[in-house]
């Protein structure tokens, strides 16, 4: 009976509940599906969105700090959704997807079945897990891109996109840029209009396409390479002076050659990548903590060319 008064384009909405789960990371798509909901019933339309709260056994989960939810569902119980949502986790993620085998095995079945999957930040390790982005593109939180890519390899890891889609497989960037996946998921289902308006409700900008800006460069150094670590580290130490690959490559005992090809495959970047990063990093910290000009900035990180320095700042972070 309650299957048959369902508006008949109403999407049901899974979203996975279980002890790691960051608290953000639930109650924001619950607000911005619900707040949809109530915006369309103001607007004498039918709600969208179905949304349960489905988690592996116990219907009271407490989270890792003082909340809890009750969930509607076990996964047993679950039978049938529309779309499924991964929220982010806090904690190692050996041990987080160990614990949560089931959901990923449960998001696995489901998809087989016809089910959407979406992540939020970290929950893209389960989407990983359950063998969905094998062949994909995919992003997640930036801090995860180095792991994400060595446990996944057939994933096609995008650090700075905000979100992705595709064939019915969805995931989004961290933290709260995730919500944008929220408002994307809105106007696939709801119309633009409705979109902008629940954008204006929350106070979310739409259409960000980059977190590049938000990403911290640390360097890629678990890859074992002696003579490749060291030639990063004097890169880290000597970004502001006029130091040319040759000059770095001879360090190491190596033709420019051989080095670059060492370089690459260690790091995923050729030696001109990493020292920009490198400088990169360097401005956008003496931006954030420091009054000096454009100008003195730039010369302090190694560019004595406006033209360049401004091109290669927007490059890596997607901002002037």
């Amino acid at each position: 009976l309650l299957e048959a008064n369902r508006p008949k384009d109403m999407k049901r909405i899974s979203l996975l509940v279980y002890e790691d789960a960051v608290l953000s990371a639930l109650s924001g798509p619950l607000d911005i599906l619900v707040g949809t909901n109530r915006f369309l019933e103001e607007k004498g339309r039918p709600p969208a969105f179905e949304v349960e709260l489905v988690s592996e056994r116990l219907k009271n989960i407490r989270l890792h700090l003082p909340a809890q939810f009750i969930c509607q569902k076990t996964l047993a119980e679950a039978t049938a959704t529309d779309l499924i949502i991964a929220p982010a986790f806090t904690g190692d993620p050996e041990a987080v997807l160990e614990k949560n085998r089931a959901l990923i095995d449960w998001i696995e079945a489901m998809h087989r079945q016809g089910a959407e999957v979406a992540s939020l930040c970290y929950g893209s390790y389960f989407l990983a897990e359950a063998g969905l982005l094998a062949g994909k593109a995919c992003t997640s939180h930036w801090r995860t891109v180095d792991d994400m890519q060595r446990r996944y390899p057939e994933a096609e890891v995008l650090p700075d996109a905000v979100i992705t889609d595709q064939e019915g497989v969805y995931t989004s960037g961290g933290a709260f840029s995730s919500l944008n996946l929220l408002l994307y998921l809105v106007e696939k289902f709801c119309g633009r209009a409705v979109c902008i308006e629940i954008s204006k409700l929350f106070s979310v900008d739409m259409d960000r396409v980059s977190q590049a800006h938000f990403a911290v460069f640390q360097g890629q150094r678990d890859h074992g390479d002696e003579e490749i670590l060291k030639a990063q580290a004097y890169i880290e130490q000597h970004y502001d002076d006029d130091i040319s690959i040759e000059e770095v490559a001879a360090r190491t005992n190596m033709s420019r050659r051989n080095f670059v090809r060492r370089f690459k495959k260690a790091t995923h970047n050729t030696p001109l990548e990493y020292l920009q990063r490198v400088r990169v990093e360097a401005a956008k910290k003496g931006l954030e903590t420091s009054t000096q000009t454009i100008g003195t900035l730039m010369y302090d990180v190694g560019y004595n060319d406006a033209k360049a320095f401004r091109e290669v700042f927007k490059r890596f972070t997607g901002l002037t």
